[in-house]
C-alpha cells in the first residue's frame, strides 16, 4: 500500500461519513463559485452541521464563522480542508487540540507530516479525496449532478 493509498481506504472513509454530525470546513469561501462553497451547500443540504473557519468571514452559507479551530465552541467531528498543503501541520495540530474525529483533506491537499501529527493524536485522517464526491459514492447520491449512479433501467424510480 503507497502512502497515500493508506489515507484512502474506503472503510474508514464510510465510517468517517456514517458517524460525523458535525463539519468544520477550514478555507470555506463565500464565493458560490468556489469549490468549498459548494461543498459546504451540499453538506448541509445532506443534514451536516456546517461550521465555517475562515479569520476573512463573519458568516458563510447563513452560519457562523470563526477564525479558527480552536474558536469554534461545538465539538467537531470532522475537519474537512480546503488549504494549501503547508498549512495542514498547524490545522492538524488544532484539529488534535479540538479532539475531531477526523481530518479531512481534499483534492490535492497532501500532507504527510500533518497526517503523522493528527494520527499521532488520535485522529483519523483522509487526504487527497473529495468529501462530497465520497458521500455520494457511498450514501447513494451520485447521481445528484448528474453522475453514474450504476443502475441502468428504463423505469423512473418509484414506478416499478
Amino acid at each position: 500500500m503507497t502512502d497515500l493509498a493508506r489515507y484512502q481506504d474506503p472503510i474508514a472513509i464510510q465510517r468517517v461519513l456514517h458517524t460525523a454530525r458535525t463539519i468544520a470546513i477550514v478555507g470555506l469561501s463565500s464565493n458560490e463559485l468556489r469549490p468549498s462553497n459548494f461543498v459546504g451547500y451540499y453538506l448541509k443540504r445532506h443534514g451536516y452541521r456546517v461550521i465555517p473557519v475562515n479569520p476573512r468571514e463573519s458568516e458563510i452559507l447563513g452560519e457562523t464563522c470563526y477564525p479558527s479551530l480552536l474558536d469554534v465552541p461545538v465539538p467537531v467531528d470532522v475537519v474537512n480542508v480546503f488549504r494549501a498543503p503547508d498549512a495542514l501541520p498547524g490545522i492538524a495540530r488544532e484539529a488534535v487540540a479540538i479532539h475531531a474525529g477526523a481530518l479531512w483533506c481534499q483534492f490535492g491537499v497532501i500532507n504527510f507530516e500533518a497526517a503523522r501529527i493528527a494520527e499521532e493524536g488520535g485522529v483519523t485522517v483522509i487526504m487527497d479525496r473529495c468529501l462530497k464526491v465520497e458521500h455520494a459514492r457511498y450514501v447513494g447520491r451520485m447521481h445528484w449532478l448528474g453522475f453514474n449512479t450504476q443502475r441502468i433501467t428504463s423505469v423512473r424510480a418509484g414506478l416499478q
